[in-house]
């Protein structure tokens, strides 16, 4: 039989690690080839090529119909986003079947990815993956079938106004133990921005007061939610990426964090265009209050895979280290008032103090950091020198105007 002629029957794809996935993007063209190997010469039919590429959810829940009558009732959906058939090697026309020589043969192929795919995923209860299968026909016995699964990474810029644009919160919580008040919780959040990739640092700047007669423990979380779709059904399956836990505060004081570091573990981008399958994130900042639930409040954040650009990185961290006070969030009013005149709020000795450029000794340390390179991006041409001299003089031959005609 040929699979006793057959020592090899593989599909090897451009750009892939010895015995690992290979990545490509949406839009991007897919080239391998199909590595056929013969130890003796073999009759062969047609040699034919799919490229899959499809997300599918599955999960299945208990249902009640009495007080004796159970059954189980199962979801499931698919949406395909990649169907590609091609034909290697095709059978001669008379229908006889195509003689292969021993030794190495090599079919090429090539395809295009479509422009909107999915992220790959792998999650509890569906996933999303794409793969390249090949299969062998000969006469009178069984197909010879070999798959390469291959990985798609849909492209998230995180340099967008969207996922630059701040992120904070303020939240409170009354501490209630056996019908008593025990004082309240609040809690306060900012982070620079929504967009972040895996690897970077998340600056927390939080102001927690602990209003209660006993201490309390403030903690921040990556959380990762996945949520599943199926029959107008959702299920939903939340992790936690990654962790910190501050100190215990005392009752009656206050915590302020000025930029606590978290840092993002390697994990899935966000996926939120698929229809059955959603990976999104979230910061949550929460107090373990003893003898009541938890405070807890939560930023959104999107996993992204273009990191940030320098420029905007060297603007996130000035923001990082002079947007310490949050005072602001308490103050902002329903319905926005319209701004004072400039006139009242600052009297012309001290506008022209406050326009007056700062001198090197009152910045001190602040002309070594960040914030003063970011000053110096910006330069403007400096002004003309100054001249007793006329640079534009009247001509002789027009006669001067009389001012008190």
């Amino acid at each position: 039989m040929i699979f006793d002629r057959l020592k090899r029957f593989s599909i090897v794809l451009e750009g892939a690690e010895q015995d690992g996935p290979a990545a490509f993007s949406p839009g991007q063209a897919v080239s391998g080839r199909v590595v056929l190997e013969l130890a003796a010469a073999a009759r062969l039919g047609a040699l034919r090529l799919r490229a899959m590429g499809a997300a599918r959810v599955h999960w299945t829940e208990s249902r009640s119909a009495g007080s004796s009558t159970a059954y189980t009732q199962s979801y499931s959906d698919q949406v395909e986003f990649l169907s590609h058939r091609d034909t290697l090697m095709a059978p001669p026309d008379n229908g006889e079947a195509t003689v292969l020589q021993a030794g190495k043969h090599e079919f090429p192929f090539t395809f295009q990815l479509p422009e909107t795919l999915a992220t790959s995923f792998e999650g509890k209860h569906g996933s999303v993956r794409y793969w390249v299968k090949a299969k062998l026909h000969r006469p009178w016995s069984t197909v010879k079938k070999a798959k390469k699964e291959f990985t798609v990474i849909e492209p998230i810029d995180i340099n967008t106004p969207a996922l630059l644009a701040p992120q904070a919160g303020a939240k409170e919580k009354l501490a209630r133990a056996w019908y008593c008040n025990r004082g309240q919780v609040s809690v306060t959040a900012k982070i620079d921005r929504k967009g972040y990739t895996p690897g970077e640092v998340i600056p927390i700047f939080a102001e927690i007061d602990n209003c209660t007669s006993r201490a309390v423990v403030p903690k921040a979380a990556i959380i990762q939610t996945q949520t599943f779709i199926a029959r107008g059904t959702k299920k939903q399956k939340k992790s936690v990426v990654t962790s910190i836990t501050g100190d215990p505060i005392p009752a009656g004081k206050r915590e302020v964090w000025h930029g606590r570091a978290l840092k993002i573990p390697p994990v899935g981008p966000s996926i939120l265009q698929c229809r059955i399958i959603q990976v999104e994130y979230s910061l949550k900042v929460c107090v373990d209050i003893p003898g009541t639930s938890k405070l807890l409040l939560e930023l959104p954040l999107v996993i992204g895979t273009i990191p940030l650009h320098p420029f905007g990185s060297r603007t996130s961290s000035v923001s990082s280290q002079y947007s310490v006070n949050l005072d602001w969030l308490s103050t902002i009013p329903e319905q926005l008032e319209a701004p004072p005149e400039y006139s009242a709020v600052v009297s012309s000795p001290e506008a022209e103090q406050s326009l007056a450029p700062p001198c090197r000794s009152e910045l001190g340390d602040i002309l070594e950091g960040p914030f003063f390179a970011y000053i110096q991006e910006f330069r403007f041409r400096p002004p003309p020198l100054y001249s007793e001299v006329d640079p534009n003089p009247a001509s002789d031959g027009i006669r001067p105007r009389c001012m008190t005609c």
